[in-house]
C-alpha cells in the first residue's frame, strides 16, 4: 500500500491500515493548526482526548496564567500501543464527527 506525504514533515507510521480517515493511507487532507499535547483518555473507539497546556497573558497584571484545553482527535489504526500519558502531535482536518476535527499524525514520546 502506498503512503502519502501529508506535507508537514512528520515520518509516516511503520504499520499500514485500511482506515479511510487516515491522512497517510486514506484520503483525509490536513489543514490549519498543529498542536502537541498529552493523551488523557483512550476510552473512545478510534479516538483519543488530548490535553493542551498553554500560557495566557493578563495585561492588567503584566503576568501569565496557566490554562489548558482538551481536544478530541481521531486515532488512525496504523498507530499502535497508544497509552494515557503519551505525547502526540495532532493536526486539524475537516470535521469527522460532531466533536472531532483533529487527527493524530505523530507519537512524540512514550511515558
Amino acid at each position: 500500500m502506498m503512503v502519502r506525504n501529508i506535507g508537514i514533515g512528520v515520518p509516516p507510521p511503520k504499520r499500514e491500515c485500511n482506515d479511510p480517515k487516515c491522512p497517510f493511507h486514506g484520503n483525509l487532507s490536513i489543514r490549519g493548526r498543529i498542536f502537541e499535547g498529552k493523551i488523557v483518555s483512550t476510552k473512545m473507539r478510534n479516538t483519543v482526548v488530548v490535553r493542551r497546556d498553554y500560557l495566557h497573558y493578563l495585561k492588567k497584571y503584566k503576568r501569565y496564567e496557566k490554562r489548558h484545553g482538551t481536544i478530541s482527535a481521531h486515532l488512525p489504526q496504523c498507530f499502535e500501543n497508544i497509552e494515557v500519558g503519551d505525547i502526540v502531535k495532532i493536526a486539524e482536518c475537516r470535521p469527522l464527527s460532531k466533536t472531532i476535527s483533529y487527527v493524530v499524525v505523530q507519537i512524540k514520546s512514550k511515558e
